[in-house]
């Protein structure tokens, strides 16, 4: 049986990764829903006029908005598709994701209810991240160490309890 640290990695991987296809894919066709890709390029645009520097380096609110997309939707599929260490690495690129989206809401002076989504997100996808690379418990019949071709406890194992003495 898996343990309850492997199901919500998973549990975790699978929603976070569906949530980020759906939100990239609204950014990039208004197939899902027109009127909120509309407002994604509203929103988008207000991101830009607010930083200038984007302007000047060349970045449009459209390609802002699409190169973004398309990173969601790219991570989600990883994080819902591919096991081991891609999954790690497409956590951590959505939730840098999820950082400079937080920055563009506060330039923009949005309200808190605006990017709600985006603090809660960017919690589990911290979350996520922590649990995962969490070292994997062992069992206590497997926390043997082998010294001299001996197995023998682990140290912290071998050691009386605090307060006891150990007899032999």
């Amino acid at each position: 049986m898996a343990s309850p640290r492997t199901i919500t990695i998973v549990a975790l991987s699978v929603a976070l990764g569906l949530f980020f296809v759906f939100m990239g894919t609204i950014k990039l066709t208004p197939r899902l829903s027109r009127d909120a890709y509309n407002e994604m390029k509203r929103a988008y645009k207000s991101y830009v006029r607010a930083l200038p520097m984007l302007k000047k380096m060349g970045v449009s609110s459209i390609l802002l908005r699409k190169s973004i997309g398309a990173l969601e939707v790219a991570c989600g599929i990883v994080m819902t598709l591919v096991p081991g260490r891609p999954k790690d690495v497409a956590n951590f690129l959505l939730l840098l994701l999820v950082l400079a989206v937080l920055f563009f809401h506060q330039l923009v002076g949005d309200p808190l209810k605006r990017y709600a989504h985006a603090l809660v997100f960017g919690i589990l996808l911290t979350c996520r991240l922590l649990i995962a690379r969490q070292p994997e418990e062992l069992p206590p019949e497997k926390r043997m160490l082998s010294v001299n071709g001996d197995e023998q406890p682990l140290i912290h194992e071998a050691a009386p309890e605090k307060g006891k003495v150990k007899v032999s």
